[in-house]
């Protein structure tokens, strides 16, 4: 049985990071972010695409920024993340947190100012599962007195 050239695989949806380059995972409800933090001039694409374009409310962007925004390294890195699994809340905390671990992982001496913020924990609030006999997670039947 011939065996199969790993070099030939090709993953076109997993960037490769330079070797300059900081990483920093996040993950908030039931989404991912990978983040790839490098020297450049600020510039953040979002699965291959601009922030503007993958998130378009103002809202989102600026907790996305944040943890660039409080330690003043906006234009000083270039940004590559690639997201996966919940929506757009979920995703945009997710690279929040992990922008946040991999500005951690470039300096150590940011983390008391970002831990300070909350930017370096994890929201831990998930969906409640639904219960038999209930008609959502806390929910009841309705009730008939007659």
């Amino acid at each position: 049985m011939p065996r199969k050239n790993h070099q030939s695989l090709r993953f076109s949806n997993v960037p490769i990071p330079s070797i300059d380059g900081h990483y920093g995972t996040g993950r908030r409800k039931k989404a991912i972010a990978r983040i790839f933090l490098r020297p450049g001039t600020g510039t953040i694409k979002v699965d291959r695409k601009p922030l503007e374009l993958r998130f378009p409310t103002e809202a989102l962007r600026t907790v996305i920024t944040q943890p660039l925004l409080l330690t003043e390294t906006m234009d000083k890195f270039d940004i590559l993340a690639t997201t996966s699994g919940g929506g757009m809340s979920g995703q945009a905390g997710a690279m929040r947190l992990g922008i946040a671990r991999a500005l951690v992982e470039f300096n150590a001496e940011l983390r008391p100012s970002l831990k300070k913020a909350g930017l370096l924990s994890r929201d831990p609030r998930i969906k409640e599962r639904k219960k038999y006999g209930l008609a959502g997670a806390r929910k009841r039947f309705q009730f008939s007195k007659r």
